[in-house]
């Protein structure tokens, strides 16, 4: 029984000294926050007014009086979210990490305080190489300098938005990197026939690909980047015929951070083909359709976008953040159905400066966000582009109360 006895605590010592040498970490974060806001129009929004992207059109009633001309206002506190950051022993020659974050945001308006995945991956490094597989930002979405305004949408529709389940690899050479991603589709989908759902990426077999490079200095930050994607809008006709015709398309991106201290520059262009799915304005449309078998081809509606902030202070920081997105129309006259996002507004222009007062983790801000939307009707025979515009606004008045943790 001795022997046995000092067997047991031998062994147990050894199992707590492998457990202390291989040890696991995880560390939260997070913030409580509170938006208030009031909207002088009705506007296109997510999660009762929450995430505001425009203004809506005119809708006049019986006596020509347009219904969309009235504020509203509300107050909500659906973006608090969580994050876990957990760390382990190395394996396989790397570092690894693993991220899961969510938040009460809920994946539609029914759910609107629901608990819902922001991010969910695992992250291997190397001294030169990373890999990353699992759900977080999409790479047009650049993570170290997307606009720091207060509004939740994060400078949608001309700022890239959205989050992918992908796999992510990054190679680094000094002060360069080289980004190479494979995504799906999840929260932020594409539209077609079924309305929006990732159902027309995953027929089309093909990932969403996106190649990017990134310089990254003492002072600058900058990189440009490619993405492709292609669509499988149907595979059943109207006439219940078979079909796999798919839209393709291109988008191209460049960006720049320059830090200036106290002064923080940050610019982005944005030009391609179907980004409905990034909450910017476009998709596709129908440009053939043989009436006998309803096969239908397809043509992507371009647009272009760019956006600059300028900030100053920390404790007390002053900024100013304005976009301008146009619709460009597609490569092909138009005969039938459109699907994306805005597909009749011509031209989207935001300017929005802020005031943040930060004292430790508590922070206080205030915003006047200024949105412009030119809405007009589609030319099918000038290739979808938009005419007879004419302009809507909305301003946005918000304050907000962080606490971070």
């Amino acid at each position: 029984m001795k022997k046995l006895l000092i067997l047991l605590c031998s062994f147990s010592s050894l199992l707590f000294s492998q457990t202390d040498k291989q040890s696991f970490g995880i560390t939260f974060s997070g913030f409580v926050k509170t938006d208030i806001f009031y909207d002088t129009r009705q506007s296109v929004t997510i999660r009762e007014g929450h995430f505001l992207l425009y203004p809506q059109n005119e809708n006049l009633d019986i006596n020509s009086n347009d219904i969309n001309d009235k504020s509203s206002f509300n107050i909500l506190s659906i973006q608090s979210r969580a994050n876990a950051k957990i760390t382990g022993p190395e394996v396989i020659g790397a570092k690894p990490s693993a991220v899961l974050e969510g938040e009460f945001f809920g994946t539609s308006d029914a759910d609107i305080n629901g608990f819902r995945l922001r991010h969910a991956f695992v992250k291997l490094d190397w001294e030169e190489t990373s890999l990353l597989v699992g759900q977080t930002w999409h790479p047009m979405f650049i993570v170290e300098m997307f606009p720091g305004v207060v509004s939740f949408n994060t400078g949608a529709p001309f700022q890239p938005f959205s989050r992918n389940p992908q796999i992510r690899l990054t190679h680094s050479f000094d002060k360069i990197k080289l980004i190479a991603v494979a995504a799906s589709q999840r929260d932020f989908t594409s539209n077609g026939p079924n309305g929006f759902t990732s159902t027309y990426l995953r027929n089309s077999v093909v990932p969403n690909l996106n190649a990017q490079l990134q310089y990254s200095g003492k002072e600058i930050f900058a990189g440009a980047g490619i993405d492709y994607k292609q669509l499988t809008p149907r595979i059943v006709t109207t006439e219940n015929i078979k079909t796999d015709n798919t839209v393709s398309s291109l988008a191209f991106t460049g960006f720049a951070k320059l830090s200036f201290d106290p002064l923080t520059f940050k610019f982005q262009g944005v030009y391609g083909g179907n980004l409905a799915d990034h909450l910017m304005l476009g998709g596709y449309a129908v440009k053939s359709l043989d009436t006998l078998n309803g096969v239908e081809e397809y043509t992507a509606l371009k647009c272009f976008s760019v956006w600059g902030e300028i900030s100053v202070g920390k404790n007390i920081e002053y900024a100013v953040f304005a976009g301008y997105t146009k619709s460009l129309g597609a490569d092909d006259n138009i005969v039938d159905t459109y699907y994306g996002r805005g597909t009749n507004i011509e031209n989207v222009f935001r300017v929005s400066p802020r005031v943040q007062f930060n004292f430790g983790s508590l922070r206080f801000s205030t915003e006047l966000e200024y949105t412009s939307a030119g809405y007009g009707t589609p030319n099918n025979l000038n290739k979808g582009k938009i005419e007879n515009v004419k302009d809507f606004t909305n301003l946005r008045i918000i304050g907000a109360v962080y606490y971070f943790f």
